[in-house]
C-alpha cells in the first residue's frame, strides 16, 4: 500500500508502505503465549483477534516489511514468557515498628503546630 505523511512525488507514486496483519488465534503459538497477546490492551489487535501492523518508515518495501517482522517478533518476545506470581507477605515486625513510630512523631509535629489554649 502507499505510505503516509510527506515526502515528495515519491509518496504518491510507490507503494512501500506494509500493513502486516497476523491471525492470533489461527497462529502456531502456545495457547498461554495466544492468550496474554489477546489480552494486551492494544489497539492493534481488533476484536476479532487479528494483530494489524502498519510499517512505512522505508522507502524500500522490503525493510518496512522486515521492520513490521521484527515489531511482531517483538511483541510476541514480550508476552512470551509468564508473569511471575507474587507470593503474599506479612510485612516485618520491624517495618511496623518503623511506620508507628514514623506516625507518632509526625502526630507531634501537628500538636505542635496548634494555638496555645489559656
Amino acid at each position: 500500500m502507499r505510505a503516509q505523511g510527506a515526502g515528495g512525488q515519491n509518496v504518491n507514486k510507490v507503494s512501500s508502505a506494509i500493513h502486516l496483519r497476523f491471525d492470533i488465534a489461527a497462529s502456531s503459538l502456545p495457547a498461554d503465549v495466544k492468550q496474554r497477546l489477546l489480552a494486551l490492551r492494544d489497539q492493534r489487535i481488533s476484536t476479532d483477534g487479528v494483530l494489524v501492523l502498519k510499517a512505512q518508515k522505508f522507502r524500500e518495501q522490503e525493510k518496512n516489511r522486515a521492520e513490521a517482522m521484527r515489531r511482531l517478533q517483538r511483541l510476541v518476545d514480550s508476552v512470551s514468557h509468564a508473569p511471575k506470581e507474587r507470593k503474599a507477605t506479612k510485612p516485618t515486625a520491624g517495618s511496623r515498628k518503623r511506620r508507628l513510630d514514623q506516625k507518632t512523631r509526625r502526630g507531634q509535629v501537628k500538636a505542635l503546630r496548634a494555638s496555645l489554649r489559656d
